[in-house]
């Protein structure tokens, strides 16, 4: 990395935290480390962080209801769930509640170490190349700024939205393979990837409500398709 990115950590558990802290300020991250939820959401408007790690459950504001705090202010900034559970009503909430990826503990922290590298490649690599602007019905989609405009509302798109409304409009009319978004996104194609996707894809039909013909529409077995609906 060119520069050395900055990552809030909210983690209530002294010992792990403190670990974790350690292991990533060793891999040429600069981290910030609160114990509870208000002091990260305090913390994460006072700072610019490029990315955010959060426990799921803290004491005085829980990861769901800090992220969700957070993303009615902020849509951009990337943010990781670590939970002690493993359990899919938990994934899905915290897909629903704008957290970008997800790890269950204990976990191989080289695994995390690839999901910040991951993340901050796609981010440069959307920065850097060539981005095209859609016109589909009624709204255009930035590619480069995840600006989705409409007449009625503007709304700049988290990076993982962006990546999948650029995919949509690459595949305009036409059946998006659900593997090729899934690996090119996610970096892997799983029940609980799937799943995630499944929720951002019910966001981004939620964006696109301005505009009753246009629709994301499942292509069973198959993928997705963004287009007018008859």
């Amino acid at each position: 990395m060119s520069e050395m990115k900055r990552i809030l950590l909210v983690e209530d558990e002294e010992n792990f935290g403190s670990l974790l802290q350690n292991y990533l300020q060793l891999s040429n991250y600069d981290v910030v480390w609160m114990k509870d939820g208000s002091q990260g959401y305090s913390a994460f408007f006072k700072e610019h962080f490029d990315v955010c790690i959060f426990d799921v459950m803290m004491p005085n504001m829980d990861g769901f209801t800090l992220t969700e705090k957070i993303r009615d202010k902020d849509s951009n900034t990337p943010i990781i769930f670590l939970t002690a559970r493993n359990m899919r009503e938990d994934m899905i909430r915290g897909y629903k509640s704008g957290a970008d990826d997800y790890l269950a503990k204990p976990f191989d922290i080289e695994i995390l170490l690839l999901k910040l590298e991951a993340l901050f490649q796609r981010t440069h690599t959307d920065g850097s190349k060539e981005t095209p602007i859609y016109s589909i019905g009624e709204y255009t989609y930035e590619c480069a700024t995840r600006l989705l405009d409409h007449k009625i509302e503007s709304r700049k798109l988290s990076p993982k939205e962006g990546a999948l409304m650029q995919l949509l409009c690459e595949h305009y009319n036409e059946v998006m393979p659900r593997e090729k978004a899934l690996k090119k996104i996610w970096g892997e194609d799983s029940y609980f990837t799937t799943r995630s996707m499944d929720v951002y894809i019910t966001k981004l039909r939620k964006y696109l409500r301005h505009d009753e013909s246009l629709g994301i529409q499942n292509v069973h077995s198959s993928g997705y398709m963004l287009g007018k609906t008859e």
